[in-house]
């Protein structure tokens, strides 16, 4: 049976999780929420951090009873039924295979806007080679690599902080102080939790840690507490930038309602025009190589994902092939980096395509959470008969909060994107019915 490398330490599964995150992921965001909410974004973010705890709690809960690459494929195997678990890691692939394809887009058409002569196929292209080539070589021996461009992300990101709390401090503020948590005259609560819907979206990639879990050199607990981590440390830096910048922020909410088309680059423009232009330069830059690296940590989840469906036989078992050197799922690598730079070439032709591919992506993943709550709830209360302590209580309290909390999303999501998610579902069940005799997973076979 094919194995992967035990070498992944706390530090190494947090890393991943932030590159996967992005440390600045809400600058985009932030004047959409800020009009939404009348001001209060930074309570949208601190509302989102808590709603994705409960998703971060489940994912912690599961991965210390099983630690599989499959992740909630795993756990829906053993949580709900084995055909359950391949519809729903066949789902969380809509997430992993889609979420690159957007980010290595995002660097092409940012680099083509900084070097036009080279065009977006291209930038697109180099950013895949080098990301996977990373990929092949092992996150071990691509650490410093990747540690360093985290290091660049939140050492961009610290000093934009430090230079707008040194504007507030000297110049004042724009906003009152509380406003970024009460908003304005126009604040309800139902413009919240709607905001919280799209905020929620930010903190996509934290699980992809649970991806890594057959490759803890540590604690069996290691990989938990790293998911919980990232979460917290993710959602902390997301609540702190954009009070910041609400504070900052020349615009109101009413103007920025009037200007649709200042809402996408309100947080830019507030680097460039309140602290500094190339302040404003160096956000762009490190969002724009970010997203490449984002990309690789997707790519990477999506490979142990196929490796652990090609390694149980529900895909096709050259995807379980490891690399005798690197000790990673070469071949699933390979084949997650061809549909990342085949899907980007395509959306790159299309007027909407990196919007539509982003909405595709909200869909697995969104699906996929909910049903790793369930999972939850199999696991623990119906299969293992778990009705002992407090224990008891949380296992069924946190999912039904969590499902309670993304169903709404899920539904808000675009229609078209929807029916990607039901056609792509389709094309699983056929799979599985072709797959539905096949043995049992390989840790089902132990208990």
């Amino acid at each position: 049976m094919q194995q992967l490398n035990k070498n992944m330490r706390f530090r190494d599964l947090v890393i991943l999780g932030l590159l996967f995150i992005g440390p600045a992921a809400p600058v985009g965001l932030f004047g959409v929420l800020d009009v939404m909410t009348d001001g209060a974004v930074a309570s949208v973010y601190f509302v989102a951090t808590l709603m994705m705890t409960f998703t971060a709690y489940s994912y912690a809960r599961m991965a210390n009873v099983i630690p599989h690459a499959g992740s909630v494929y795993a756990y829906c195997s053993a949580g709900i039924h084995p055909h359950a678990g391949f519809l729903v890691g066949w789902l969380l692939l809509l997430d992993y295979m889609f979420i690159p394809a957007v980010a290595y887009l995002f660097t092409g058409i940012f680099l083509n806007a900084l070097i036009s002569s080279v065009p977006v196929w291209a930038w697109t292209f180099i950013a895949v080679v080098i990301t996977t080539t990373l990929n092949f070589i092992g996150f071990k021996k691509s650490a410093k690599i990747t540690f360093l461009f985290l290091a660049f992300e939140i050492i961009v990101l610290v000093i934009i902080l430090f230079v707008g709390i040194w504007i507030l401090v000297t110049n004042g503020i724009k906003r009152d102080w509380l406003q970024p948590f009460i908003g304005g005259e126009l604040f309800t609560w139902g413009n919240l939790f709607s905001a919280v819907s799209i905020a929620v979206l930010s903190f996509l990639g934290f699980d992809a840690i649970a991806t890594f879990a057959e490759e803890n050199g540590g604690k069996p607990s290691l990989v938990s507490k790293a998911i919980l981590g990232c979460l917290i440390l993710a959602g902390c830096l997301f609540i702190i930038q954009v009070y910041i910048g609400a504070l900052l922020n020349p615009y109101s909410p009413e103007y920025l309602r009037d200007h649709n088309e200042l809402q996408g680059k309100a947080f830019y423009n507030i680097v460039n025009q309140e602290m500094n232009p190339w302040l404003g330069w160096a956000l762009g830059l490190m969002k724009a190589i970010g997203a490449s690296f984002s990309a690789m940590v997707g790519q990477a989840a999506a490979s142990r994902l196929l490796f652990s469906m090609g390694r149980d036989k529900r895909l096709p078992s050259i995807l379980a092939k490891v690399g005798k050197e690197s000790g990673v799922p070469i071949m699933a690598i390979l084949f997650s980096a061809t549909f990342n730079l085949c899907l980007a070439a395509f959306a790159a032709n299309r007027a909407q395509g990196l919007a539509t591919l982003v909405s595709f992506v909200d869909v697995g993943a969104l699906a996929t959470f909910i049903m790793l709550h369930v999972s939850v709830i199999g696991y623990f209360k119906l299969k293992k008969r778990n009705n002992i302590g407090a224990s008891s209580i949380l296992d069924i309290v946190i999912p039904v909060f969590g499902i309670v909390g993304l169903l709404p999303v899920l539904l808000h999501i675009d229609n078209d994107a929807k029916i990607v998610g039901l056609v792509w579902l389709i094309i699983g069940s056929i799979i599985l019915f072709f797959n539905k005799n096949k043995p049992p997973l390989f840790w089902l076979e132990k208990k």
